[in-house]
């Protein structure tokens, strides 16, 4: 049970904030958005970029945008996507060649921002356009961190080489969605995300959504659907070399499910459970969302303490999923832990790589689906060795992960259903958590 030393006061220069350190009090948070809103330093700064979209924007228009979103998010809707995440996979690795060096971060990179992309905007962006997207979050990304704790606006106005390159990168992104959206004009209805925001509407037959608040939308979703699920895949390909017995067992179910065949089918994802199993253990282990903040709207208790209204709550999945109380062995990467029935209840509702409560990530079930989906589909073709000599240090920013992981490839050769495959097939395998990543 939480105690009083589980919410520790932190001094913040003159301002004061407090970190929930205890999972049942970072649910009693979550479980309250009316008192614990979005806010604080970080969400201030997204705001900036995001607009009001799904992630920024405060409790009480919360609901009506994500009931707006959510059908194209549904579980039931992931098998549609199968065929669009297996062809950006296989496109991420098409030119790899046995011994040579990969840029294993680029890749994920760019598979999830044309994958994200095709959900979003169909084949809206071109090559050279997706390409200028990838790049432009990679520079956002960075620039958003150092704005998060740094805050004295007035020097990211001076014009350093780097705030331009960061407004750029901001500037460049708002137009390409504007482009997107105004391509749109006249034309028949697409089945995306952009095609569900234009054709919403109430009963009244007035549009659901600005179109400043469609513009928000996709940039939110653009935003949070890139960089999360590529931290994710990458640290999955380097810590998977680093534990060849978690690797082998993977390369097993991949060669067993697959059965011969070249790429996974939508009736495959709920076979590949170990492959699930080492996406959720990635989660645990090395959550892309590891700090978040909220404000209080009112004075409230928690854990015995007395908050005024406007304080600040933060909250790390990364402090929690390494906690030894729950997590025996917390650093070592261990898929099994996620294995059907051998996670306790205690360490599901402990691990919450998507956040949990009404602002839970809408595209959860999609992530899950796309990183275990790639991972299969790349890990059939190749198996990946970490460089001699390489700094491979992870670095915080508004997420955590390796950005620059190079690795070398070699070729495997699959075989048809391996006697030690050891592979449990069960209707579908539970996320880690089942409630990022915070983005919803």
């Amino acid at each position: 049970m939480p105690a009083h030393g589980d919410l520790v006061e932190l001094r913040l220069g003159p301002q004061r904030a407090w970190m929930v350190c205890h999972p049942e009090l970072v649910h009693q948070v979550l479980m309250d958005p009316g008192t614990f809103d979005k806010g604080g330093p970080l969400y201030d700064r997204l705001g900036k970029l995001m607009g009001d979209g799904l992630v920024t924007c405060r409790q009480d228009t919360h609901r009506r945008k994500r009931r707006l979103l959510q059908p194209d998010f549904r579980p039931s809707r992931i098998a549609r996507y199968t065929d669009l995440i297996v062809d950006e996979a296989e496109a991420a690795c098409q030119d790899w060649r046995a011994g040579r060096e990969v840029p294993v971060s680029a890749a994920m990179m760019a598979l999830t921002t044309r994958a994200i992309s095709r959900v979003l905007l169909s084949d809206s962006l071109d090559a050279t356009t997706t390409a200028e997207v990838r790049d432009c979050l990679t520079v956002i990304v960075r620039g958003l961190f150092v704005r998060t704790i740094v805050p004295v606006d007035g020097l990211f106005r001076i014009p350093t080489p780097a705030n331009r390159r960061y407004r750029r990168a901001v500037e460049r992104m708002h137009a390409i969605i504007a482009t997107a959206i105004a391509g749109r004009g006249g034309s028949a209805p697409r089945d995306d995300v952009l095609g569900t925001l234009l054709s919403a509407g109430r009963e009244d037959g007035t549009p659901s959504s600005t179109a400043q608040e469609v513009h928000d939308h996709l940039v939110t979703l653009l935003l949070t659907g890139v960089e999360a699920p590529a931290l994710c895949l990458t640290d999955a390909f380097g810590l998977l070399a680093r534990h060849p017995e978690a690797e082998g067992r993977l390369h097993a179910e991949v060669d067993a499910v697959l059965d011969g065949r070249a790429r996974p089918g939508p009736d495959d994802l709920p076979r590949l459970v170990y492959t699930r199993s080492v996406i959720s253990e990635t989660l645990r282990h090395t959550s892309p969302g590891w700090l978040f903040t909220r404000i209080t709207t009112a004075e409230t208790e928690l854990a015995g303490r007395r908050l005024p209204r406007g304080a600040t709550v933060l909250y790390s999945p990364y402090l929690l999923h390494h906690s030894p109380g729950t997590f025996p062995d917390p650093e070592r990467f261990l898929p099994e832990r996620w294995l059907p029935g051998r996670a306790t209840a205690e360490q599901r509702r402990a691990t919450m790589p998507f956040s949990a409560g009404s602002r839970k990530c809408l595209g959860d079930a999609f992530s899950m689906a796309e990183t275990t989906l790639a991972l299969a589909t790349i890990a059939g073709r190749w198996r990946l060795h970490h460089l001699p000599g390489r700094d491979e240090r992870q670095r915080p920013a508004i997420t955590l992960g390796q950005r620059s992981l190079v690795m070398s490839c070699e070729p495997r050769s699959r075989r048809s259903r391996p006697a030690h495959a050891d592979i449990v097939e069960v209707p579908g395998s539970p996320r880690a958590g089942g409630d990022n990543a915070d983005h919803a």
